[in-house]
C-alpha cells in the first residue's frame, strides 16, 4: 500500500478524523452579554441572563461533553444574579424615596 506522503506502508491504513474540542453552547455568548448589560447598563437584562444562564448550564452538564462554554455561561449567570439584586435594591430604594417624599 502506498502512503500519500510517499512512504511504503505494510498493512491497512487507518485515517482518523481530527479531534476537536466540544462545540460552544449556542447561548453561551448571549448569556455573557446579557449579564454584562444587566450589571452595567440595562437592569432588565439581568433576570433574563439569570434564567437563560441557569437553563444553559443544565444543558451543558447534561450534554456529556458535547457542549462547551461553561465558563462564559457561569460568568453571565453570576453577573445576572448580581444585576438582579442591584435592580431589586434600586427598586426598593426608589420606593422608599417616594414614600419618604410624601411626609
Amino acid at each position: 500500500m502506498f502512503d500519500p506522503y510517499g512512504s511504503q506502508l505494510n498493512g491497512p491504513v487507518m485515517w482518523s478524523r481530527p479531534q476537536h474540542g466540544p462545540q460552544e453552547h449556542p447561548h453561551a455568548m448571549m448569556v455573557l452579554i446579557l449579564g454584562v448589560l444587566g450589571v452595567f447598563c440595562c437592569g432588565a437584562c439581568a433576570p433574563v441572563a439569570w434564567a437563560l444562564g441557569a437553563r444553559s448550564l443544565r444543558e451543558i452538564d447534561a450534554s456529556g461533553g458535547i457542549y462547551g462554554g461553561r465558563h462564559q455561561v457561569l460568568i453571565g449567570l453570576v453577573l445576572g444574579i448580581i444585576g438582579t439584586i442591584l435592580m431589586a435594591a434600586g427598586g426598593v430604594l426608589f420606593f422608599l424615596m417616594v414614600l419618604g417624599g410624601r411626609s
